[in-house]
């Protein structure tokens, strides 16, 4: 870790998703990206059986957002 969280990748629009933050240009929200985390997912996982048009990188970010958030 220990990397800046890149927030732009993360936005939050309260015209999507009732304002809940989302990955910047999807309709993603980042919670539903760390439900998946946690439920012990890969990245790979992920992109490959939910999110195809998403990057590790964006996948990152909501798991550093997620962090940054309990620990502010």
């Amino acid at each position: 870790m220990g990397e800046t969280v890149k927030i732009e990748r993360i936005v939050v629009d309260p015209k999507i998703h009732f304002g809940k933050p989302c990955i910047a240009g999807t309709r993603i929200p980042v919670e539903n990206v760390l439900e998946l985390i946690n439920a012990g997912l890969t990245f790979d996982e992920i992109i490959r059986d939910y999110y195809p048009d998403l990057a590790v990188e964006d996948l990152q970010t909501c798991y550093e957002w997620g962090v940054s958030m309990v620990e502010a």
